[in-house]
């Protein structure tokens, strides 16, 4: 019998969420997985990905609320948004993208009271046997490989 070893899941599972906000953190942005910032907006890699490269897109001002951003900080977040859209697809080849909020926990939200957008790469295929029948995502790509991979991709962007 094949087994798929997945240790770095036993953390999610059994540890209580950690205080506090995780898109207001502060500290060091490899270990926060803050990969790219704006003057108003970061982007990070989610820890706890769907596929590798999910990225989440907030603002730097913590907000629920769709309705309380201001028109710079509504722009910022949709062109931070394109940006890792960009990113990706020279990174990863990617066949599509989903691109969403979940607002509310009804909606799914894990952080409720931090409005943030999830960008996620898709390719044909990513939806296995092992999504469908065991609740389970088979990620080829460590995090922190992940990070590193990608992080000469946003380098680029800043200059420009």
């Amino acid at each position: 019998m094949d087994r798929l070893w997945a240790p770095w899941r036993m953390e999610y599972l059994t540890q209580p969420p950690a205080p506090g906000c995780i898109f207001c953190a502060q500290g060091d942005d490899r270990e926060l997985l803050i990969i790219h910032r704006t003057p108003l907006a970061r982007v990070m890699l989610n820890r706890y990905p769907y596929c590798n490269g999910h990225l989440l897109v907030s603002l730097h001002r913590h907000s629920a609320e769709l309705n309380e951003l201001s028109g710079e900080e509504m722009q910022e977040l949709f062109r931070t948004v394109a940006l890792c859209k960009e990113v990706l697809a020279r990174a990863s080849s990617p066949d599509g993208f989903n691109i969403g909020l979940n607002l509310g926990k009804a909606a799914g939200a894990g952080v409720v009271d931090h409005l943030h957008l999830h960008v996620v790469p898709r390719w044909n295929g990513d939806s296995n046997f092992m999504s469908v029948t065991a609740d389970l995502r088979v990620l080829p790509e460590a995090l922190l490989t992940t990070y590193d991979r990608l992080l000469p991709f946003f380098r680029e962007t800043e200059g420009a």
